[in-house]
């Protein structure tokens, strides 16, 4: 009973993550019904059960009888103010990208030592997300968003997560130039493999060196002006 409730609060976190981290979720929206989201989450119902009444008691999610699970109007996302308007600054690509080299391959290191099971399956996720939407030639900003977004957020570590902001714009920027360019994309899908693989082996080093491949390649194939 113990492990089960451990695992309901490690779950409730993941929720709370897709609402304020990855931004899926936006106060007043709705929650996918169950069957959905514990499959994505990969518990049972009686967990996820469990962990949205956590997020209930917490004035986070509301549940209306007969329509599903919302989260709250009322609930504030808190960002950081002074780093969100750097986002939006009209700054080099090459100069947001440097600021993605310095940061992202310590937190892919990080993120391999310390995320939970269900942070890394979640990030596994996003990342095979991210592989159809390419070969399907879709948009997959929000996607690229939120697999990076997470891989932050397994760091533990709440300043890496502020800093979002400023990685966003990069990421935007490079997605639109490389959804033009089919070399990029190919090696948007080799190195996001060898990211998750390494993630997936909880080996910090290699998801470390992956991430900084990832990001030289995305700075010498893309126009940096």
């Amino acid at each position: 009973m113990e492990a089960e409730s451990r695992l309901s609060d490690r779950i409730a976190d993941s929720i709370l993550s897709m609402i304020t981290v990855e931004q899926r979720f936006l106060p007043g929206s709705k929650l996918p019904n169950e069957n959905v989201l514990s499959e994505e989450l990969n518990v049972s119902r009686t967990t996820l059960r469990e962990a949205i009444r956590i997020l209930a008691t917490g004035g986070i999610l509301e549940i209306r009888r007969g329509r599903g699970t919302f989260v709250r109007e009322d609930f504030q996302i808190n960002q950081s103010k002074e780093l969100s308007s750097l986002a939006f600054a009209k700054v080099k690509i090459k100069d947001l990208y440097e600021m993605r080299l310095i940061f992202e391959p310590e937190a892919a290191y990080y993120a391999a030592q310390r995320a939970t099971e269900e942070e890394i399956q979640r990030i596994l996720i996003l990342g095979r997300e991210i592989e159809e939407r390419i070969h399907q030639k879709e948009d997959r900003t929000k996607v690229e968003r939120a697999f990076h977004k997470s891989i932050a957020r397994a760091t533990h570590n709440e300043f890496m997560n502020r800093l979002m902001p400023v990685i966003y714009e990069g990421i935007n920027k490079g997605v639109r130039l490389s959804q033009a360019c089919e070399e990029v994309e190919q090696a948007t899908l080799i190195d996001h493999k060898m990211l998750m693989d390494f993630l997936k082996a909880r080996n910090a080093e290699g998801a470390r060196n992956a991430m900084r491949i990832h990001i030289l390649h995305a700075m010498e194939q893309l126009p940096m002006e």
